[in-house]
């Protein structure tokens, strides 16, 4: 999964970019309203994380011209601000949720995981191929019923590839979707994590 945050405060930014890291999924940052429009109208993102308050585009305007382009993933606004006419009018523009500065990172966390079900809706919650399986809401894979432990990094992917069983995938495709834009595509990671997946998977 991919994910974009727009937030302006720097500290902010690396803390939600950490913590969603580690667990799992590809993060992009922009710092301001135009910049995160460009990267929300030229990648494929799961989910947005946007603060209201930004330089030179804010997180209203930034929101309804993604929903005027189509951009569709589900939004999640955060912002110090907490009137009940500011949430309404975050989720009048198209926003799908709203979280209140200061935040826990949990309850962040908890938000995002219900957007991306509620997004992938019927998709599926468990994959399975052959013996191996994988469940996307308690993020445990299991050969013949034994935990096998992964990283954050290495459940990604295996989550993409299971989730692509019998398409062929290309390198960039992989990148795209379990790495952030700031991947070296000369990279041999890739290489390493599936070698290192498979030699997870295939221990009993």
């Amino acid at each position: 999964m991919r994910l974009l945050v727009v937030e302006d405060e720097k500290k902010i930014a690396a803390f939600i970019r950490r913590g969603l890291r580690e667990e799992g999924y590809a993060v992009d940052t922009a710092a301001d309203g135009e910049e995160g429009h460009f990267l929300a109208t030229t990648n494929d993102y799961d989910l947005i994380v946007l603060d209201l308050m930004l330089p030179k585009m804010d997180g209203l305007n930034l929101c309804r011209k993604l929903r005027r382009d189509k951009a569709s993933p589900p939004v999640i606004i955060l912002t110090a601000k907490d009137d009940v006419k500011d949430k309404v009018a975050g989720l009048d523009t198209g926003a799908d949720d709203y979280l209140t500065k200061p935040f826990a990172f949990e309850e962040l966390l908890a938000r995002v995981r219900a957007h991306l079900r509620k997004k992938n809706e019927p998709a599926a919650t468990r994959y399975r191929a052959g013996d191996l399986s994988l469940d996307l809401l308690t993020h445990r894979v299991e050969r013949d019923r034994k935990e096998i432990p992964l990283t954050a990094k290495e459940f990604a992917l295996l989550e993409y590839l299971m989730n692509h069983a019998g398409e062929v995938v290309t390198r960039t495709m992989i990148a795209e979707h379990v790495w952030d834009i700031h991947f070296d595509s000369c990279s041999n990671v890739i290489d390493v994590y599936i070698s290192g997946s498979g030699s997870s998977s295939s221990t009993s």
